[in-house]
């Protein structure tokens, strides 16, 4: 196949031509000038514009990539020489959304279409591979020299070392039986898995069933002992509640019969109390205290004692007689004498007489009155003696000694009575806390609240017996239950022996892929070794290729091959150069080849390698249609 003519309107190319010819075709043009899109074209007039595919993150399909600056549809013409026939291929856009979707393939010059050739099988009926082979082998875009491995590419080189057919390759081959052992088994899960799940579900529930079973045995004879206890409880509680009831009424009757004495001699006191204290404020001195009424007695006492002295010393009378005897004599004589000092004497004697009869008077009247006072005073205290002064004393004292010793009874009794009262109030909460048969701290309240907990306990014991039995009836039937694991199990044994069946042909299918790769990398490492010796002057004499097509130098004259990332960017990009005309050479179907397209891949290659690399491409022009766009002349 050679191409001969192009014209598009794809991306920034605005119904543009291109001309080529046989051989090598140097597409000179600066940068921005559009060889990618030349060579982006040619891969789309051969296989289509991928419409499937979506924008992401840094990546723009090429629907939306090479759609026209100019704003009009995205088509396209190639005309090519295929088997010395002219074709003419044309790829227009009808709907917007299925770009160059419009496809006609027609002999130049005529109306008559190429038979079989449409727009999906055009690419691989001209070049005789696929787009993924072709993108990998003869189609080296801008910075894509590197070439890595694809299904695609297997199955051709495994149509060159084997037997020719195309129809498999190792990658999908293993794939598949990697898709079938991860069916079966992959991590957790898989057929495996679930079977051993579903198979450990079913053990879980014959295991859960039976020990379910033995549960509910166990929990029924817990049941039956508990109902026991329960009977024997509320015996228990009936006569312990007779008991309590007729111990607090017992109390509450004692209690009540103390505080009635306790008032009633509490009654008594009062009333003694009062006797005593009204007996001593009908007295004559009343509530009078004892040293206060001591006091007044004592001065009273003395009192009389003084007035007593006074009546004992009255002035005698006999005197005032004598002298007045004497001067009645006196006057006498002198009526008889009439002397004049019988009269001087009697009126002398007349005088001193008056004066102790005055004397006399005087005194008699202070006794008088001593009495009077003594007299009152006597019948003040209603006595008639002083000397009863002191029984009266006694008396008063006897009276106050009986009140502070009923007073003293009264509080004794009243103080017994709130004692009796506040016992009985505690008799009476106690009695209350006794009666509650919930709560408190008495037998029948403990043996309430055990009676309680253990029908608790009953009615527990009875919702999970319940519940099990639910459970067991939600679980199913034991046989199907046992008859369906053994099922799986069978099953399980049938899908491990395919597991392992299927990790042996794993086994089996990556030998002989080592087998096809010992094969064919050694020839495609030599024929690549050669390209590149020739590209560097013999530098590099060789190069070892992986099984996924990373490649490894070696110069002339070492020992040891280097890694890609080794070498310099320029002899990077001529290794992978190398690689892929090797693969072009071995890969691509004999015949009529197809052409290589090279977009921009030399660019990093000094003059020397520059030059080196178009003499290589030069002679391979000679067998194949080389298109090379570049930005250097």
């Amino acid at each position: 196949m050679k191409i001969r003519k192009l014209r598009a309107s794809f991306g920034k190319l605005q119904n543009d031509t291109l001309t080529l010819h046989d051989g090598l075709n140097v597409v000179y043009a600066p940068n921005e000038s559009g060889k990618s899109t030349w060579c982006a074209f040619i891969q789309a007039m051969l296989y289509g514009i991928d419409t499937s595919e979506r924008a992401r993150n840094n990546y723009l399909p090429d629907k939306q990539r090479y759609a026209p600056w100019s704003g009009a549809p995205m088509e396209g013409s190639m005309e090519l020489e295929s088997d010395g026939a002219e074709i003419t291929l044309q790829r227009r856009t009808t709907s917007r959304s299925s770009p160059m979707r419009d496809f006609t393939a027609v002999y130049t010059g005529t109306n008559t279409p190429v038979e079989g050739m449409t727009a999906q099988n055009c690419g691989e009926l001209l070049t005789g591979v696929n787009r993924d082979v072709f993108s990998r082998s003869a189609f080296i875009a801008q910075g894509a020299v590197a070439i890595s491995g694809s299904p695609e590419l297997e199955k051709r080189i495994q149509s060159i070392v084997a037997s020719g057919e195309e129809e498999t390759s190792y990658t999908e081959a293993a794939e598949q039986l990697s898709a079938w052992q991860r069916k079966r088994r992959y991590h957790r899960r898989g057929l495996l898995p679930e079977l051993e799940g579903e198979m450990d579900e079913n053990q879980r529930l014959l295991d859960d069933m039976q020990n379910s079973v033995d549960t509910i045995q166990k929990l029924e004879t817990q049941l039956e002992e508990t109902r026991a206890h329960c009977t024997e409880l509320e015996t228990q509680v009936t006569r312990a509640r007779q008991r309590q009831r007729t111990d607090a009424l017992n109390r509450l009757r004692n209690g009540r019969v103390l505080v009635q004495q306790r008032s009633d001699s509490h009654d008594d006191a009062l009333a003694e109390l009062s006797r005593c204290q009204d007996a001593l404020r009908q007295s004559d001195f009343g509530d009078r205290s004892y040293a206060e009424l001591q006091k007044q007695l004592m001065e009273d006492r003395g009192k009389l004692e003084a007035l007593e002295e006074d009546c004992r010393e009255v002035p005698s009378f006999l005197p005032a007689l004598v002298f007045s005897i004497l001067a009645i004599v006196a006057a006498a004589l002198y009526g008889f004498f009439e002397k004049l000092p019988l009269i001087i004497l009697a009126g002398i004697l007349c005088i001193v007489a008056v004066i102790f009869f005055l004397r006399y008077s005087r005194a008699k009247q202070d006794v008088n009155n001593a009495q009077l006072q003594m007299e009152r005073i006597l019948r003040r205290y209603r006595i008639s003696v002083p000397e009863e002064l002191e029984e009266i004393l006694r008396r008063h004292s006897e009276l106050q000694e009986a009140v502070r010793h009923a007073s003293q009874e009264e509080l004794r009794t009243r103080e017994s009575l709130s004692r009796a009262s506040q016992e009985l109030r505690d008799l009476e909460e106690s009695a209350i806390s006794d009666l509650d048969i919930a709560g408190g701290d008495s037998e029948a309240a403990q043996l309430s609240r055990a009676l309680v907990a253990a029908r608790n306990e009953a009615a527990q014991l009875a919702t999970k017996i319940s519940g099990l039995n639910g459970r067991l009836s939600a679980m199913g039937d034991p046989m199907v239950l046992a008859s369906s694991l053994a099922q799986m199990r069978e099953e399980y044994e049938t899908i491990q022996d395919e597991y392992d069946a299927i990790t042996l042909a794993q086994e089996l299918l990556r030998q002989a892929n080592q087998e096809i790769q010992n094969r064919f990398s050694p020839k495609l490492s030599r024929l690549a070794a050669k390209y590149m010796a020739e590209m560097t002057g013999g530098r590099y004499e060789d190069l070892m290729i992986g099984q996924n097509f990373s490649a490894r130098a070696r110069l002339t004259g070492d020992s040891v091959a280097h890694d890609s990332e080794y070498l310099s960017a320029g002899t990077m990009d001529l290794m992978y150069l190398a690689v892929r005309l090797a693969v072009c050479e071995l890969a691509l179907p004999e015949g009529e080849p197809c052409p290589l397209i090279i977009d921009d891949a030399l660019v990093n290659l000094d003059e020397t390698r520059f030059n080196q690399a178009m003499v290589l491409l030069k002679k391979i022009a000679l067998e194949r249609q080389v298109v090379l766009f570049t930005c250097r002349k």
